[in-house]
């Protein structure tokens, strides 16, 4: 009996050993439940030589690191300095990465190979930023820095992933066609430090970059520089270089195109002063068309009376001269739908106090019927009301109206109440809306102080998306009043408005131009619901 009790329990354990064994196959065949992303860049196990290796006579280097590798680009990131006539050779195994120098080494020489954004993991492709890996091939290593932070010319804020570097005097070659070899790339405070310099006078630039080769290219990118050569004799800091994108020497008109209701839409790549447009063929449409030009000048809008053509060759011209020429065609088939459409600046059926309505058709207005227009005030027509043309638009239309709370407002605009310049009338538009309240407003009243009564200023009203609400141009201390805006936090810019022309102007690297100086008022202001705020500004010199 005590047997069978034995042999009942050898053969339970073995059922269960085996059960235990399938159980836990089955679950490792299962799929991984996840976890926190890997957001770690490779780490660094060995170097060998080592980095900071003097009297380095090696012919090549392995590093070793914790994950496996791979590299990108790395004929664009990866750079040497001093540079060398054959680049070495960049090798990748697991782990590993081999570089392997295909010509000699100049003697009592510091050499460093800046990685860039060459080397990441293999998984998640996290890159290694700025490392370097610095010999020297006599007694002494070179260990000058320079560091500083990146910042836009115009909002003054911190900008990450851009390429700071450094020419030699005697080789500045910033417009040429060789890349810039001691380079560093800022991190997300637009913090810089480039490392293991000698004493030498140096170029220093900042280049926000489209095509990641290290060469200025002015018609997509954007740089900053150091007004004055830096020389190195010591380690240097607090650099701070404001990066602009400068408008083209060269003029173009980027885009052109006949939209589908005929007008002809232009983009510029830079502003046009005192700005006109010309047909040249055919040159019997010239005197008909009507011209519109965005507020930034660097766009427009072409109508034409008829467009029977096959081609149009169309004139950019600045104070009368002749800019750039462009050729649009069309298909005789195309067909063109023309419509006449109306828009408002209501925000959701409400308008501001104190603010007028504001009608914006989709084409310049060649005529209109006062008595097809009808303004509804709790379903009562009333007269008292005018509606006006804005005289700085062919397009837009302001109606006045001492707007009262409680009441509904209804705009009816009735079939051809508008003609444009092509003809088109306009269809039935009907618009209803009421006096939005004082407690979803509020104002502020700003004392400006100006340092020098000689010189202008421009004083921007920013939303908190930094778009321009409202500018002034001032010479002298200043009172400022911005009324009844929606709640919320605002902002003030100042421009130095150097050349008193109304606008930021720019800079230009090769003529050693930076562009105006701005300086942001360093308190958001809030706005809060129906009420009055102050505030003083004292506008300090630039920097």
């Amino acid at each position: 009996m005590a047997k069978n009790k034995k042999r009942l329990f050898l053969y339970t354990s073995f059922a269960l050993f085996w059960l235990t064994i399938f159980v836990t196959g089955c679950a490792s065949m299962q799929s991984p439940t996840g976890g926190p992303k890997d957001t770690i860049p490779p780490e660094i196990i060995t170097e060998v030589p080592k980095n900071f290796t003097k009297n380095f006579n090696a012919k090549k280097v392995e590093i070793e690191f914790n994950e496996f590798i791979k590299l990108s680009n790395e004929y664009t990131e990866i750079s040497i300095s001093p540079a060398l006539d054959i680049s070495p050779g960049y090798r990748v195994k697991k782990e590993n990465l081999v570089i392997e120098f295909k010509q000699e080494l100049e003697e009592n020489t510091t050499y460093s190979i800046n990685f860039g954004k060459a080397i990441a993991d293999v998984n998640e492709s996290n890159i290694l930023k700025n490392y370097s890996y610095v010999f020297s091939t006599g007694n002494e290593i070179d260990s000058l820095s320079i560091s500083g932070r990146v910042i836009n010319s115009l909002t003054k804020e911190k900008l990450k992933d851009v390429v700071v570097f450094i020419l030699p005097l005697s080789q500045d070659s910033l417009f040429g066609k060789k890349k810039a070899s001691i380079f560093n790339i800022t991190d997300t405070a637009g913090v810089f430090k480039i490392s293991n310099l000698k004493e030498d006078t140096y170029k220093i630039y900042a280049l926000l970059e489209q095509g990641g080769d290290r060469i200025y290219n002015a018609q997509n990118e954007e740089i900053g520089f150091l007004s004055n050569p830096l020389k190195l004799s010591k380690d240097t800091s607090g650099i701070i270089l404001e990066v602009f994108k400068e408008y083209p020497t060269v003029f173009m008109v980027k885009e052109r195109r006949i939209e589908a209701d005929g007008r002809i839409s232009l983009t510029f790549n830079r502003p046009v002063i005192d700005a006109s447009i010309s047909i040249i063929e055919p040159a019997s449409i010239n005197q008909n068309k009507t011209v519109e030009f965005s507020l930034t000048r660097d766009s427009a809008t072409v109508w034409l009376p008829e467009l029977s053509f096959d081609s149009v060759d169309v004139v950019v011209n600045s104070a009368g001269k002749a800019l750039d020429t462009v050729t649009l065609r069309r298909n005789k088939r195309d067909t063109y739908v023309k419509s006449l459409i109306a828009t408002d600046n209501l925000s959701g059926n409400k308008i501001r106090p104190g603010s007028e309505l504001i009608i914006k058709l989709s084409s310049p207005i060649k005529s209109y019927q006062q008595e097809l227009i009808t303004l509804l005030e709790d379903s009562i027509p009333t007269k008292n009301y005018q509606f006006e043309r804005d005289t700085s638009s062919l397009r837009t239309y302001r109606l006045k109206y001492p707007w009262k709370t409680k009441k509904q407002y209804s705009l009816k605009l009735a079939e051809n109440a508008f003609t444009d310049v092509l003809e088109t009338k306009s269809k039935v538009y009907t618009k209803n809306f009421e006096l939005d309240i004082d407690d979803n407003y509020g104002s502020i009243s700003i004392n400006i102080s100006v340092p020098d009564t000689a010189r202008t200023y421009l004083i921007q009203w920013l939303n908190e998306r930094k778009d321009i609400l409202k500018q002034n141009s001032i010479k002298k201390n200043t009172l400022l009043n911005y009324i009844r805006y929606p709640t919320g936090k605002y902002l003030i810019r100042v421009i130095y408005d150097d050349n008193a022309n109304g606008e930021w102007d720019t800079g230009n690297v090769k003529e050693g131009k930076q562009p105006e100086k701005t300086w942001n008022f360093n308190k958001t202001i809030s706005l809060r619901p129906n009420w009055d705020l102050e505030e003083n500004i004292i506008i300090p010199d630039p920097e």
